[in-house]
């Protein structure tokens, strides 16, 4: 995926956050952005159960190593208990995210 495909899924809140808008898969075989799911979310899987808020807390430790940020800078802001979740992420442009989720995707 380019990180032109991956924008439409990003948007950059008032006081320069970004929020990440992901369709998440848990208990798969393994860990992974597996694309776009509809035009606006990512397609991500996560490995850990939904179960106690495990997949939402692997998820975060997930989107906290591919952006390079610590975990404190992350922060579920919709979906606690469904597949559709907005995760917002502090310190990091729209354009870098997309850049480095682009990496990921390779």
């Amino acid at each position: 995926m380019t990180e032109r495909e991956l924008l439409p899924a990003l948007r950059e809140t008032s006081d320069g956050a970004v929020v990440l808008t992901l369709r998440v898969q848990p208990g798969a075989k393994c860990d992974g952005l597996s694309g776009l799911y509809g035009e606006r979310s990512l397609k991500v899987a996560v490995s850990a159960p939904p179960v106690d808020g495990k997949a939402n807390a692997a998820l975060r430790r997930l989107l906290a190593r591919w952006l390079g940020v610590p975990q404190a800078q992350i922060e579920l802001k919709n979906g606690l208990s469904g597949r559709d979740k907005q995760f917002v992420v502090s310190g990091v442009s729209r354009t870098e995210t997309a850049r480095k989720l682009a990496e990921i995707s390779k």
